[in-house]
């Protein structure tokens, strides 16, 4: 019915630098392609559905009519209690089949969400291909690697228990249903950050 397989892959078989990484994650969940579309499409509400990971969701500038160009600034976090300041922009779009986008800011690369129907349900791979420039992350590799690895990991978990939630709410048939799905995972360690 629902599962994920995750794993991370160095680059062409060799990590290139030591702060670069590979992360395919794939989720399968019962869905249609536009449920997905409009969830994963909607990058300004990722803080109310997936809080575990996005604390601060802003879009910058709208893009196209198609998305392209759509930039958005985020502050997220993981399990660990550091936080990452970066924005993404539109760079593709295959509606209702995934979309593109590149990364700057405390990451630096791209990501790509494919979306494939798969009977009653939908396959969503993450292909997430990035440099950590965070100067924890980035001069501290040799330490890291594994604790990154683990820490995007988990949020990737997350996301995937988040977003089978936010089906829960859409596919409720009642105000009743609705308000018995149970609310997504919050964030860790939340007592560290600052106050807003």
């Amino acid at each position: 019915m629902m599962g994920v397989t995750e794993k991370s892959l160095p680059p062409s078989g060799v990590r290139a630098t030591a702060n670069t990484y590979h992360f395919i994650t794939q989720w399968r969940v019962r869905a249609t392609l536009d449920e997905i579309n409009q969830i994963l499409g909607n990058a300004t509400d990722l803080g109310r559905w997936w809080p575990s990971v996005y604390l601060e969701v802003k879009e910058l500038a709208p893009g196209d009519a198609r998305g392209i160009g759509r930039i958005i600034d985020l502050y997220t976090k993981g399990w660990l209690p550091y936080t990452l300041r970066w924005q993404f922009r539109v760079e593709e779009s295959r509606h209702p089949f995934g979309f593109s986008l590149r990364a700057q800011g405390d990451f630096v690369g791209r990501g790509i969400w494919t979306f494939e129907p798969d009977g009653e349900s939908v396959k969503i791979t993450y292909d997430w291909k990035i440099e950590a420039e965070k100067p924890l992350l980035k001069h501290l590799s040799f330490i890291m690697e594994p604790i990154f690895s683990a820490n995007h990991h988990w949020a990737m978990r997350m996301g995937e228990r988040s977003l089978i939630l936010e089906l829960a709410r859409r596919h409720a048939a009642t105000d009743a249903e609705r308000a018995a799905v149970p609310s997504p995972p919050p964030t860790t360690f939340g007592w560290l950050l600052p106050r807003r």
